[in-house]
């Protein structure tokens, strides 16, 4: 099995000097968690934010009901049309947003109405300070790779495709049986394994499943893919990490039946992976442009959302 072609991208320094240029903000997008009632008030209070300051502001059409001096919008154009997004919600939103603009080159910013919020880590009560920083030029740019996901058949037709920030999964689906498949990186044989599956995540991803998966906590500039098994048969099969630059490909075999599995990205989207078709997963050209408050500090959000010790002695 014969790797193919890699887009090879490595990742600029975590914190990005912004230039005169790029502080401005002329049209800011707001996109919300759709169906929860809650996000409401605060969708309309950082539009009336953005607007009291003058901004050009759209909101994405599926919640801009109710909201007073924005143009409405399909989420699909506030990518290429606005300069700024603003997500508020979870990191499950952001997720969402992330992979349907990824095309767009746009920067997105994060508001915290969910659990954890790796990703949306500005909190709510933090908002109204953080945004006048932000809108004043006081912010650094973080940017994270994300992977393309193919389900290809045995005649090397794309069967299925996405896109991810955190992971690929695949996993057993319908049954209480372990799957079988193959592992090959960069078109070299690794093993073939049994279990529930394998988390393939990006660094971003080692704070998500990866992470309750056993896998390592990666620095999210690091250019590596992390793969993570999920409940091997054989205890030897150990997270490993590999270059961020590899073709990766899983290829379902042995005595798993039809039906038995599938892949899904992020949590949110998912494809079936019949027997001898294969998984291919590699970098995505195109990064998430994610920004933060000036002087974000990437372990500060890991003491505070798992619990670490902050005394320093």
């Amino acid at each position: 099995m014969q790797p193919r072609d890699t887009f090879r991208w490595t990742p600029e320094p975590a914190n990005i000097e912004v230039t005169e240029r790029e502080k401005g903000f002329e049209r800011v997008g707001i996109v919300g968690k759709t169906g929860d009632a809650a996000i409401d008030e605060p969708l309309r209070e950082v539009a009336g934010f953005l607007t009291r300051r003058g901004i050009d502001t759209v909101v994405d059409a599926r919640v801009a009901e109710g909201i007073d001096g924005v143009t409405a919008m399909p989420l699909a154009e506030i990518g290429h049309r606005t300069d700024l997004v603003i997500v508020v919600g979870g990191d499950g939103t952001l997720l969402h947003t992330a992979r349907e603009l990824a095309d767009s080159d746009v920067r997105i910013l994060g508001i915290n109405r969910g659990r954890l919020g790796f990703l949306a880590d500005i909190g709510y009560d933090q908002m109204h300070d953080a945004l006048d920083r932000i809108l004043s030029g006081d912010y650094q740019e973080d940017l994270r790779f994300m992977l393309d996901a193919e389900v290809r058949d045995e005649a090397n037709e794309v069967r299925g495709h996405s896109r991810a920030l955190n992971d690929v999964v695949i996993h057993k689906w319908n049954t209480a049986r372990m799957i079988e498949f193959e592992t090959w990186i960069d078109g070299r044989f690794v093993d073939t394994q049994r279990s529930d599956g394998m988390i393939v995540s990006t660094p971003t991803g080692s704070t998500a499943y990866a992470l309750s998966g056993g896998g390592p906590l990666v620095s999210p500039g690091l250019n590596a893919i992390l793969l993570v098994p999920i409940c091997p048969h054989t205890l030897s099969n150990r997270p490993i990490v590999v270059s961020g630059d590899s073709v990766l490909e899983l290829v379902v075999s042995g005595r798993t039946t039809e039906d038995q599995v599938h892949i899904t990205c992020d949590g949110q989207t998912s494809f079936a992976v019949p027997r001898g078709h294969r998984v291919v997963l590699r970098k995505s050209a195109c990064p998430v442009r994610l920004i933060h408050p000036a002087g974000h500090d990437h372990f500060h959000t890991l003491r505070a959302k798992l619990g670490w010790g902050g005394n320093r002695h």
